[in-house]
């Protein structure tokens, strides 16, 4: 049985939205992308490669889903540690307007309700889903 964990970047007054770059996700006017750039420090990305490179897959929903499967098919040489992973694994998407194939290789809709899913993902052997 595995763990799903959750990894969040999240700001104490609650912001979530475009922690990468500033055009990340500008959806609902948000003008603030890419605020958690400047926090980044070594401890900060090995946590971040640990996480990707020891991961049985990934769990996703759609606004990420979408996000990563149009930058990590194509990432730069520098960024490939975190890409080979994110590409490679399977990663499981949460969402009811994505349908198969997604075109981002080792892909899959969760069919169903989403908590039954998750609870079977949990049930199946392997390593933990970040």
């Amino acid at each position: 049985m595995r763990k799903v964990i959750a990894d969040e970047w999240l700001t104490l007054d609650g912001v979530i939205q475009a922690p990468g770059q500033p055009d990340e996700d500008p959806s609902g006017g948000f003008q603030h992308g890419g605020w958690h750039v400047g926090y980044f420090d070594d401890l900060a990305q090995r946590q971040v490669v640990d996480s990707v490179v020891n991961a049985g897959g990934f769990l996703l929903g759609r606004r990420t889903y979408e996000i990563f499967a149009a930058h990590w098919p194509n990432a730069s040489k520098e960024e490939q540690v975190l890409a080979e992973p994110l590409n490679s694994k399977p990663k499981y998407v949460a969402s009811r307007t994505l349908a198969e194939p997604l075109a981002w290789q080792n892909s899959t809709v969760l069919q169903g309700d989403v908590a039954d899913a998750v609870a079977a993902l949990k049930r199946e052997d392997g390593q933990d889903l970040p």
